[in-house]
């Protein structure tokens, strides 16, 4: 099975993605990882894909789409894949069809989290972590443990980007970019929404029982 997971920043995508892997034994397609580790290995095409990001420049769709290539030809990944971060507009998502084609294989269902603006405002401007452990807290939802020693608020760090005008322009960017894609799987009759302003338990119920009715 091959799923492709989508959801604003802050919906939980990889809270929920993390769970997917798990408990189907599936590969994490993560186009940022996959950058990251090319950047990392100072290959050539990391290189180059250092200097656009260093500018500011988005990552072409040829660079994507070959980095993705090489994943999808892989034997031991075949139809194990949950896509995260990809495709990111209508071109990729043409370009993975094409892709999963090629190499037999298909999309068999595409999970949205779907959050209201007010919660993902919350849910960014008030996210900590742990300096210590690493553990995640929130102002608003979790916050930590009194008397703990180890994620005293004196540990908690914020990230500089989780900003509440930050979080409202990275919602606006991703609706106005997602709507096609959206409406693109729902046409296929692809898509499942699923209500990601629940716990995360019953956000993960949710998405096992779309996944095992799939599957049966």
């Amino acid at each position: 099975m091959n799923l492709i997971i989508f959801g604003p920043p802050g919906a939980g995508k990889g809270t929920q993605s993390n769970f997917i892997v798990n408990k189907y034994d599936l590969f994490q397609l993560s186009t940022g990882r996959i950058l990251r580790e090319e950047v990392k290995n100072k290959t050539e095409l990391g290189i180059k894909i250092d200097s656009l990001m260093s500018s500011g420049s988005l990552i072409e769709n040829k660079i994507v789409n070959k980095l993705i290539e090489g994943f999808v030809s892989n034997i031991k990944y075949k139809n194990r894949f949950i896509f995260d971060g990809y495709p990111r507009n209508i071109e990729q998502a043409n370009n993975l069809d094409a892709l999963l084609q090629k190499y037999e294989q298909k999309i068999d269902l595409v999970l949205d989290l779907s959050v209201s603006l007010d919660i993902v405002k919350k849910r960014i401007s008030g996210r900590s972590a742990c300096s210590i452990c690493g553990k995640i807290y929130n102002d608003f939802f979790n916050t930590p443990p009194k008397n703990s020693s180890c994620c005293d608020s004196k540990f908690l760090q914020k990230r500089s980007d989780d900003t509440l005008d930050i979080a409202v322009k990275r919602f606006q960017t991703y609706e106005k970019n997602m709507d096609p894609l959206i409406k693109f799987y729902k046409d296929l009759n692809l898509l499942k929404s699923v209500n990601g302003e629940r716990t995360i338990s019953q956000i993960s119920a949710e998405i096992s029982g779309i996944i095992d009715s799939i599957e049966g």
